[in-house]
């Protein structure tokens, strides 16, 4: 894991090439800790900051080929480094480092941009080839690995994050209107869009060219599941033992480091599976590690140390309270560079500091099981709404709803009426693409009503549904209504939110790199090829993983319910030991300075909240995305936020 910056064109204002590629590199400085290196051409440059893992003694970047013709600045891992390097020497390549990085280079000597296609991995890169004049971005298929990119007058940038194209003089970031209104809809903006106005995100699966002035993006992985009907013919049996083969291998490979790795244990079974894994199928030292809460309610501690107890592992945990949540809520936003609306990142930066502060960069972790495997909630809600849509006025069939979201105390306290009103979204039109997930959008949808104005008339002709409709896959219409919703979690709130907010950007605040067995394209393939009857079977999520992997768990692990990981919210930022930075960024003032919010909604929501009067998803979703938007736009945002980014470049 590291940093990568660069660009192709006239450096911009009056900096030398080596200055801009410092300063870029300098603002992401702590995805990469233990080295940087640059490399000059005329009107080129590339930027790397080093997380070293594999290859430490020789796997410096940017890195070239034999003749200096093509470069590479590189962020992630490409697991099957030492299969590819082997079929490339016995092409002829020769190798001068043990690292996965050179492979990228000769890989792309050997096919250029199909290269991609052989790499099994998480990763973000860029390629200058010094021949044709052509940079080459490209990013993993699932979108474990950020870039993003901007034109600036002639001038092509890119980088890991977006404060080191901030640092690029001229930049000037503005938010835009559009991606706050997805982001109020689907909790993140939609790739290629960013939060910020003119700076674009490469989406999963895809690569950029830029030759002669001009961008060429295209899409080289995608999604895929079965037509309607027509899911792999196969048994209960053989889909386990495929299955677990396919994470036994998947996790083998993800364990290639010349750094000790460790492993994130939550206590649920995604996690739990590849701890198990690790302990059943290696001969590594299992390191393990947990966040733990005071309140009961987001507590999952009981689970993590059964886990512990069963495996042998050495385990360590840090608690995370609400105070901890509000005092590290800027540090968040600084890193995530997006407003969020859940504090759920906070207490994973916490656990990422832990990490290091034990001495191990990798940890593996069990994102992506949810939504290859059919794990969440959602997936079951839509099932019961379905179910009753086909008899719209049985008094019987929405009392299934009961058995939904067992771990939301407040949700399940609520009367009938309520339950069947809030979940009754789209029940009349079960044939809309977004039927499963229209109750979670339209709640969402309704934070909008906090909006001013000004943001009001920018997005008056904009329906962030209709925009999503029009980008969906041509195939998505023939798909399972499992498999629809299954593609519009996978590709929405895993790579903008699960993998972002909470993934990446908190571990790599402090220079940890997580590894994701279930993300391994081979395994999602295999999965989204399965039959909906074995990953969901009745009401009973994962089923086929917890057929697959209950030989190796506790089996009250094994047949645990889902129970997401989630955090104290809005009361985190209330009470004796309030943080300063919330009066101020939710001040009268503050939000008409950012003009983002209407300021009297905002002070009558913030009223409640303080009083302790915050009731259920829509207020607490409410504080913490208006909090973390203002403290984005005071920190990102405008003159005052450029002039303190260059006071902190001076300073460096």
């Amino acid at each position: 894991m590291c940093g990568i910056a660069g660009f192709v064109g006239p450096v911009p204002g009056d900096l030398s090439a080596t200055v801009l590629l410092k300063r870029m590199i300098d603002a992401i400085g702590h995805r990469g800790p233990d080295e940087q290196g640059i490399h000059i051409d005329p009107g080129v440059g590339l930027a790397h900051a080093r997380l070293s893992i594999i290859d430490l003694s020789s796997g410096q970047q940017p890195m070239a080929n034999e003749d200096g013709s093509i470069w590479v600045t590189f962020n992630g891992e490409i697991f099957n480094y030492v299969e590819l390097a082997e079929r490339l020497r016995a092409t002829g390549h020769r190798f001068r480092t043990h690292s996965d990085t050179e492979v990228i280079v000769h890989s792309y000597e050997q096919n250029q941009e199909q290269c991609v296609d052989d790499f099994n991995g998480d990763f973000a890169f860029a390629i200058w080839d010094s021949r044709r004049r052509r940079l080459v971005l490209a990013r993993d298929r699932m979108g474990v690995r950020p870039v993003y990119y901007m034109q600036i007058g002639q001038t092509f940038a890119f980088a890991s994050e977006v404060k080191a194209l901030a640092a690029i003089p001229g930049v000037d970031l503005e938010i835009d209107p559009i991606a706050l209104d997805q982001t109020f809809t689907f909790w993140s903006p939609i790739a290629p869009r960013t939060i910020f106005r003119g700076v674009s995100e490469l989406p999963p699966g895809h690569m950029l060219t830029y030759q002669d002035g001009r961008i060429a993006v295209r899409r080289y992985w995608s999604l895929q599941y079965p037509k309607r009907g027509d899911a792999k013919p196969i048994s209960e049996s053989v889909a386990a033992e495929e299955l677990h083969d396919l994470l036994v291998d998947a996790t083998r490979l993800r364990l290639r480091a010349d750094v000790p790795v460790g492993a994130y244990l939550s206590g649920g079974l995604d996690s739990s599976v590849t701890t198990a894994l690790i302990r059943n199928y290696t001969k590594s030292h299992l390191r393990t590690f947990s966040v733990t809460f005071e309140s009961s309610e987001f507590d999952e501690s009981e689970y993590q140390q059964e886990l512990v107890r069963a495996l042998g592992t050495e385990h360590s945990s840090v608690l995370c309270t609400r105070d901890d949540i509000g005092r590290l809520l800027p540090q968040v936003i600084r890193h995530a560079e997006r407003p969020i609306l859940r504090t759920a990142p906070a207490p994973l930066m916490l656990l990422s500091q832990h990490v290091r502060e034990n001495g191990f960069k990798v940890v593996m972790t069990g994102e992506g099981a949810d939504e290859i495997l059919a794990g969440y909630d959602i997936f079951k809600e839509a099932k019961i709404r379905r179910f009753w849509a086909g008899s719209p006025g049985s008094p019987m069939r929405p009392r299934l709803l009961r058995k939904l979201y067992p771990y939301l105390v407040g949700l399940q306290g609520q009367p009938q009426p309520y339950l069947e009103a809030f979940f009754r979204a789209g029940l009349d039109d079960p044939g809309n693409p977004f039927f499963s997930h229209l109750p979670r959008w339209r709640m969402t949808s309704r934070l909008k009503q906090l909006f001013s104005d000004d943001v009001r008339d920018a997005i008056s002709d904009y329906n962030a549904l209709e925009d999503l409709s029009g980008q969906l896959p041509a195939e998505f219409g023939q798909w399972g209504p499992l498999s629809q919703a299954q593609y519009l979690e996978t590709s929405l709130l895993l790579p903008g939110y699960i993998l972002s907010s909470q993934g990446d950007r908190m571990a790599m605040a402090h220079a940890v790199e997580g590894r994701f067995p279930f993300l391994d394209h081979r395994v999602v393939e295999y999965a989204n090829m399965l039959p909906a009857r074995l990953k969901l079977r009745g009401l009973r999520e994962k089923h086929i993983l917890r057929v697959a992997m209950s030989r190796h768990l506790p089996e009250t692990i094994a047949n645990r319910p889902k129970q997401p990981y989630r955090s104290p919210d809005a009361e985190s930022f209330f009470g004796k030991a309030q943080p300063e930075y919330v009066r101020e960024m939710l001040s009268e003032d503050a939000i008409r300075q950012t003009g983002l919010f209407d300021v009297p909604a905002v002070a009558k929501l913030v009223e409640k909240c303080e009083a302790g009067r915050a009731s259920g998803f829509r207020d607490n979703m409410a504080l913490v995305g208006v909090l973390s938007a203002q403290l984005l736009h005071m920190s990102m945002v405008g003159k005052a936020a450029q002039g303190a980014r260059q006071v902190a470049h001076a300073a460096g």
